[in-house]
């Protein structure tokens, strides 16, 4: 921390540094903050895009898929030139023109059990904005072995849900805590099938990207063990404590 901002640095980010909760300091603590999304979707658009804005030193982003036309009504990165080509590389050809500072790592694959350590091992923070469940149970069990901050995030319909774990708390329950893994379904992940008003995944990705910039600066009230739902239809606001079960 003891290198300075220039004068760039200074006036870009200005309208942060001046609230008394970051400051320099705090704005140093972000641009050294190493963080992954995974899943350039409804969800990982958003935080992307606002982690960089804020200066975010690295952001890993991975996704598998390229992009369709289906996508554009929620997916804010992506517009009808990008058709067909890699969500990752067109996030971050538009990554960079928002923040060239910003050094975006991208990961044109899938997690799968045998290349999901080799890369969350390499960040501070990660990000859950996948659509499936064999993916979110994977970061869940891997950033609780190995004490990551985690912060996931679920869409369908008119509904969000938010979920951060700060894994260096013995007492932090995980995502097993409320999804059963014998008894869910992708289908309840996929907008495909259940559909989803644009609107509710820039919202609750940007909260997602809240939550980081919160843990990185050590401020305000955390949502840890907790489960922020919000039903967006009838503007209903929900913070649910999550119970640690023993066998998880």
């Amino acid at each position: 921390m003891n290198s300075k901002l220039n004068k760039i640095q200074i006036k870009r980010f200005s309208r942060q540094i001046i609230l008394r909760n970051i400051g320099i300091q705090g704005q140093k603590r972000i641009i050294q903050s190493k963080v992954l999304i995974v899943g350039m979707g409804g969800l990982g658009c958003p935080v992307a895009e606002f982690l960089t804005r804020a200066g975010i030193g690295s952001l890993g982003i991975i996704d598998s898929d390229k992009v369709d036309l289906s996508n554009i009504h929620r997916q804010s990165l992506y517009n009808i030139d990008d058709l067909n080509k890699s969500k990752v590389t067109i996030a971050k050809k538009k990554l960079n023109k928002i923040n060239p500072k910003t050094k975006i790592i991208s990961y044109k694959l899938r997690l799968k059990d045998n290349n999901y350590k080799k890369i969350i091992r390499k960040y501070d923070y990660v990000i859950d904005g996948s659509d499936n469940f064999k993916t979110k149970f994977l970061l869940n069990d891997f950033c609780k072995l190995s004490k990551k901050f985690l912060v996931a995030g679920a869409i369908s319909k008119f509904n969000g849900h938010v979920f951060t774990f700060d894994f260096k708390n013995k007492k932090t329950p995980c995502i097993r805590s409320f999804f059963q893994e014998k008894e869910i379904s992708d289908d309840i992940l996929n907008c495909e099938y259940e559909g989803i008003l644009g609107t509710v995944a820039g919202i609750i990705g940007t909260i997602q990207a809240n939550e980081i910039l919160k843990r990185i600066l050590n401020i305000g009230k955390s949502l840890n063990g907790y489960i922020l739902i919000i039903d967006f239809l009838n503007l209903d606001f929900r913070k649910v404590k999550l119970k640690k079960l023993k066998n998880v």
